[in-house]
């Protein structure tokens, strides 16, 4: 065992309700998803059973209103949760996050027979949801997309190929942004298709360098057909719903990143005052004592980023520039801590004996998903300079 064990990250709170709920999270944390973590992992194994004690636990609906089954609570410690989640397993938190975005829409956009009809057992009734934005010809330049809707009667008709979508194949419900008129952002609708549609069908799951219990795969929509009642917004306002769920969804990102970068400094922390060389631990040389310094301060400067993006949007401000910051900072925070974690562990930090080789394979994804971090320069540029002249 290590000679100092990890200590519990101080979070300044809001109230007393909050600090219970980071309690909650701990608890569960620590019993049921860290355990099992690495050899879940390692084998794929999707943990199903793990998102639903979070929605039993009410876990899976905090940022939403508890008229809906939502658990009414502000961003600020939304966010916390999903660090805490994260650090014990990045399919966990990430699954949360991305659960969260599919929700979005309809929470934010439907109209109140929708909201009542869906959002109760999206937000607490055991389903997971996935968010069908990006195809195999449209990433970072969503705007292109493919997919169509085409009116028929009362019911609408999609046809088309999404990319890249987490829990594709296990979903029960998908936010689907398709193409129902011209070219461009003003062409596209926002629609809830249930997970069971008939012709909606998943191809077999990519294989990843990390994240290996959270299913990615393509989704094929071959004439899938629902009511115009599951349209989401008006026609052609899908992509401003689809950029307002990706500020907020950028924000989940960053916080996942920051509990990934966390576990990593704890466990390279353990490891180094425990190691013994010449006689001492080497916690005690110069040069790894400042590497550790220097991860401890990347992480700290990224969780007070995102909190203070996440106080923005609670106060109903603008906070896209302060989102996108927020990723590009803590994803590549991340992606650094890990690293310099394997390093200090040596050989051991190559093997899989220890989770910091993992840890690393994960934040990787983190620089990619919900906009690249290229893409997050593009847009703290455009908040600067105002849009590319063309």
């Amino acid at each position: 065992m290590p000679d100092r064990a990890p200590q519990p990250v101080d979070r300044q709170l809001p109230t007393e309700e909050a600090r219970d709920l980071i309690a909650l999270v701990r608890d569960i944390a620590e019993r049921e998803i860290a355990p099992r973590a690495a050899e879940e992992e390692e084998a794929g194994h999707f943990p199903r059973e793990v998102f639903r004690l979070l929605s039993e636990s009410g876990l899976l609906g905090l940022p939403y209103p508890a008229e809906y089954g939502g658990g009414d609570q502000p961003y600020e410690v939304y966010l916390q949760v999903l660090e805490e989640l994260a650090a014990a397993r990045l399919t966990v938190g990430l699954g949360v996050s991305v659960h969260s975005l599919a929700c979005h829409a309809l929470a934010g956009y439907g109209t109140k027979e929708q909201r009542a009809d869906h959002l109760p057992a999206m937000l607490g009734g055991g389903l997971l949801g996935a968010y069908c934005l990006s195809e195999p010809a449209s990433g970072s330049d969503a705007a292109s997309l493919r997919t169509k809707a085409v009116r028929d009667g009362d019911d609408w008709v999609i046809t088309g190929t999404k990319a890249w979508i987490t829990h594709g194949g296990v979903a029960d419900f998908c936010t689907v942004l398709a193409r129902t008129g011209g070219e461009g952002a003003r062409g596209i609708t926002a629609f809830l298709v249930p997970g069971d549609a008939p012709g909606l069908n998943a191809a077999l799951p990519e294989k990843k360098m990390g994240m290996k219990g959270s299913p990615t795969a393509q989704l094929h929509f071959d004439g899938v057909r629902i009511p115009d009642a599951r349209r989401i917004g008006d026609e052609g306002q899908g992509f401003a719903i689809a950029l307002s769920a990706l500020d907020s969804g950028r924000l989940g990102i960053a916080a996942c990143a920051i509990g990934v970068a966390q576990a990593a400094l704890d466990a390279a922390v353990g490891y180094a005052t425990d190691r013994k060389q010449f006689g001492r631990p080497i916690a005690d040389f110069q040069g790894l004592r400042f590497m550790l310094a220097d991860m401890a301060t990347r992480i700290e400067a990224g969780r007070a980023l995102y909190l203070a993006a996440a106080r923005l949007r609670d106060a109903g401000r603008p906070f896209s520039r302060q989102a996108a910051m927020a990723k590009l900072f803590c994803t590549d925070a991340a992606m650094s801590v890990t690293t310099d974690a394997v390093q200090v562990l040596g050989g051991y930090g190559y093997t899989q004996d220890f989770p910091v080789e993992r840890y690393m394979r994960e934040a990787k994804v983190l620089q990619i998903v919900e906009g690249t971090n290229q893409i997050q320069r593009m847009v703290i540029a455009r908040h600067l300079a105002g849009p590319e002249t063309r």
